[in-house]
């Protein structure tokens, strides 16, 4: 019995290449996000607001649920987040935007 082993979980989970970098851009940009709202300390509905988002949507973010967001709405959502941040907060979810996880 021959042990295939990968550089990653999203490497082993995709058929290709392309794919396994979407889910690790997927993934990265999802948890810049989640860190950064978790730290406004508001409730879900707050939140949701803040990120043009309804309120199971927001949910569904915040429970990690990579397989609900495509790249393309989570760098929406990761612009979003960004335009609230507190100005000594540092650069987290915009860098990330830009691909600087």
């Amino acid at each position: 019995m021959t042990t295939e082993t990968y550089d990653s979980v999203w490497d082993a989970l995709s058929d290709t290449a392309e794919e396994a970098a979407n889910l690790k851009a997927r993934s990265a940009l999802l948890y810049e996000i989640r860190k950064a709202v978790l730290k406004w300390e508001l409730p879900q509905e707050e939140a949701a607001k803040r990120l043009g988002l309804t309120r199971p949507r927001a949910n569904d973010l915040l429970r990690g649920k990579l397989a609900k967001f495509s790249l393309d709405a989570l760098v929406n959502i990761a612009a979003a987040a960004a335009r609230h941040r507190d100005p000594g907060e540092g650069r987290g979810v915009a860098s990330a935007c830009m691909f600087g996880f």
